[in-house]
């Protein structure tokens, strides 16, 4: 199944609350008509994020498709193009970032009721070769990040490889997703040496210094 992360970011002179009212009320039922989407879910991030100023993105949307087709035909239908029409209500639309990715689950648990959801927006080291950095981030590093108790699940969004074909640097490689039962949990989470030892094995694959994330709370479309 094909999953696309799109990255969203507010319009200038919107409120926080304005922006996240709007995209779960009014643009949410109108992209979720589009044929052949067979899941769709918006994360917007927690209020309390912006206490130290702006984010990254303030929203991602995940949406799953069959295959690449059933999502280009969704991206042809009437359906999307009503959405479209109605982002520049509330979107900096030069600030989106769409992405096709390939999922892989690396901790299959259960996600408590009302989580948080933490995105972290994930791009490999300088030099370091596109398969070398994917085998490294899925078959070590995930592994170890799982071993963090409060984890309750944990995904790699891995940026579709034909993503590169189209010539100039992608964004990002791809997105870290991961949920925890409370912010109280998350910061439980980093007094764990499972997660010093996760943050010790960074330079072997990541860029000096923290990535930029978002912490969200999901809201499921379909």
């Amino acid at each position: 199944m094909l999953k696309i992360a799109t990255l969203m970011k507010r319009r200038d002179g919107l409120s926080v609350d304005a922006f996240q009212d709007h995209l779960r009320t009014k643009y949410g039922p109108l992209a979720a008509k589009g044929p052949k989407l067979r899941r769709y879910v918006q994360s917007c991030a927690l209020v309390q994020g912006y206490a130290k100023g702006e984010l990254l993105f303030d929203a991602i949307g995940e949406m799953w498709f069959d295959s690449m087709d059933a999502y280009e035909n969704y991206l042809r239908s009437p359906q999307f193009a009503a959405a479209q029409g109605d982002e520049s209500a509330f979107l900096d639309r030069s600030r989106t970032v769409v992405m096709p990715v390939d999922v892989h689950v690396i901790k299959d648990g259960a996600v408590p009721e009302n989580a948080v959801k933490n995105v972290e927006f994930v791009n490999r080291r300088p030099g370091m070769g596109l398969e070398t950095f994917r085998a490294y981030w899925r078959n070590v590093h995930g592994p170890l990040a799982a071993t963090i108790p409060v984890l309750h699940r944990y995904e790699q969004n891995h940026l579709a490889r034909s993503e590169y074909d189209k010539g100039g640097a992608p964004p990002y490689d791809g997105l870290a997703i991961t949920w925890f039962a409370s912010t109280a949990d998350m910061k439980r989470g980093t007094t764990t040496p499972e997660y010093a030892a996760t943050r010790a094995d960074e330079p072997h694959f990541l860029p000096d210094g923290h990535l930029p994330i978002i912490i969200t709370r999901e809201q499921v479309i379909i």
